[in-house]
């Protein structure tokens, strides 16, 4: 469906496992080379290894979103054509007991995060002369609130009003911005309580009456990554099962 990524470069940040593990295997099928981003060494090196053992073409790169030289480092090379912003953290835990501590850690992490990440990236394209695109991965907790999330939904909603507002800036530069927002995508880390009767039950208010699975995402990535979505930007694209539609 979309023109391949052969001679691009990409980023994926927090890809040491889960959802940005599979994002730079799904990339690199296409054609990119990826720069495996996250804070654990052998974990990003054990992504790099699944990916060139399916032909792709990958290379770990250490980062953490919370610390400004690490993301500079990142970009100290050149710039890269797609960036996949994905690096985050969740905090289940009611509002009245979130610390200053815990609230400062998500909003640095997903919110302050996403910003060094993509200015950077911008800033490596214009200095290139060059455009590209940057893909924010939001969630639908950005767009609706849920229970004991409010770190995170508040962190997720800034994305998408970050992703429109960097959009606005960038576009003249030809930089797309566009958001990623996933329902409740199945992980490794979420496998267990979805299995139990709470999680059987939040999968009965999604209107499909199932999980994601990560490969539900690859459509709207590649989309938004590939010049298939050449018009594009500033928006936020929704892969959840119908749930932000689920009546209240």
């Amino acid at each position: 469906m979309f023109e391949d990524l052969k001679g691009k470069t990409a980023l994926v940040t927090g890809a040491s496992g889960g959802l940005g593990r599979h994002f730079a295997q799904v990339l690199a099928r296409a054609g990119a080379e990826v720069a495996v981003a996250g804070r654990r060494a052998r974990a990003i090196e054990e992504t790099c290894v699944q990916v060139r053992a399916a032909g792709g073409q990958a290379r770990p790169v250490i980062l953490d979103v919370t610390d400004a030289a690490q993301v500079a480092a990142a970009f100290s090379g050149g710039g890269f054509d797609i960036v996949i912003n994905n690096a985050g953290i969740a905090l289940d835990g009611p509002a009245l007991t979130t610390t200053a501590e815990d609230w400062s850690r998500v909003i640095d992490t997903d919110l302050s995060g996403v910003f060094r990440v993509a200015q950077a990236a911008a800033q490596a394209m214009v200095g290139a002369g060059k455009g590209g695109s940057i893909v924010n991965i939001a969630s639908i907790a950005g767009l609706r609130v849920a229970g004991n999330l409010a770190a995170y939904a508040a962190a997720k909603a800034g994305v998408v009003h970050l992703t429109k507002a960097c959009a606005l800036e960038w576009a003249r530069h030809g930089i797309r911005v566009n958001a990623l927002c996933p329902g409740y995508i199945e992980t490794d880390l979420n496998r267990a309580f979805f299995a139990s009767e709470a999680g059987r039950a939040l999968i009965r208010r999604v209107p499909q009456r199932r999980l994601g699975q990560p490969s539900d995402l690859d459509g709207a990535l590649l989309l938004l990554a590939s010049d298939a979505s050449s018009f594009m930007t500033g928006t936020e694209i929704v892969a959840d099962g119908g749930h932000l539609v689920s009546s209240l």
